[in-house]
């Protein structure tokens, strides 16, 4: 059976987090490890993961939550903690606030992606699906913008993020060895989704489309309250994956569209 690692990060997160636990635990999915990585918060996060842990232990399913809290250097070094703990074949970052979108959607992908029948060697090396945008009460705002292509690539990621991070399963093989970069305080997710495809592809493994709504993104992230950082960053990290001159003109070609829907 295939097994998901997903991670929580959190820090101070008590006002939105335990919509994400409870979409955790109602997975019907069996085989989920559930990493919950902290910050070391002072407000009431660490006590709902804990009773959220019991919860889970009392529960049927075959799902293990593991906790840890100390400080750290950021959301991005928090991810590379989580990486490092990882043991499940996919690993996913669902932050907190984001949640499922359903009770069977790790068993959806499982099945839309055909995985109980392929040997461990031959899984993809990403599946990626849909996201829906969700207010802090969880309420359905609008699907995201940017939607992946049927037939995703590395190089996609040129005409933007189309895969939301909470909307892409990394191979946990392939992420292990390639952790997110600390340098960038915003972006570091746009580099590292970018480097796990173009490693994927190296080695022969495709992308994998999910074909649903996988993930509800909470609209008001980190990102969101530095929107001009994250776009300086962004710009970046596509002059590092695509050059200079590329860049360059795909954001001219990004300002036009832009005024032109208006």
């Amino acid at each position: 059976m295939i097994k998901f690692t997903v991670v929580t990060i959190t820090y101070n997160a008590a006002a939105v987090l335990q919509r994400t636990l409870d979409s955790v635990l109602q997975q019907t999915y069996e085989d989920v490890e559930h990493l919950i990585i902290d910050g070391a918060s002072t407000d009431a996060t660490l006590s709902m993961a804990e009773a959220y842990k019991q919860r889970s232990d009392q529960s049927d399913g075959d799902h293990q939550v593991i906790i840890q809290s100390e400080p750290d250097h950021g959301i991005y070094d928090a991810m590379n903690k989580g990486l490092t703990q990882a043991s499940g074949d996919y690993i996913v970052f669902m932050n907190a606030g984001d949640s499922f979108p359903q009770a069977d959607t790790l068993e959806q992908i499982v099945h839309r992606c055909g995985l109980e029948s392929l040997p461990t060697d031959d899984l993809p090396g990403v599946l990626y699906g849909l996201t829906d945008i969700v207010d802090s009460e969880g309420r359905f705002l609008r699907h995201r913008r940017l939607q992946p292509p049927a037939q995703l690539t590395w190089r996609s990621f040129r005409q933007g993020m189309l895969v939301c991070h909470q909307a892409f399963y990394a191979r946990t093989d392939i992420a292990k060895n390639l952790q997110y970069d600390t340098r960038y305080r915003f972006s570091a997710d746009v580099d590292w989704c970018i480097r796990v495809m173009h490693e994927s592809e190296r080695i022969g493994l495709p992308l994998q489309p999910i074909g649903c709504v996988v993930a509800n993104y909470l609209d008001e992230g980190a990102t969101t309250k530095n929107h001009k950082a994250s776009l300086r960053e962004r710009y970046l990290v596509m002059q590092r994956h695509y050059g200079i001159v590329q860049t360059f003109l795909l954001h001219c070609w990004f300002v036009v569209r832009a005024v032109f829907r208006r």
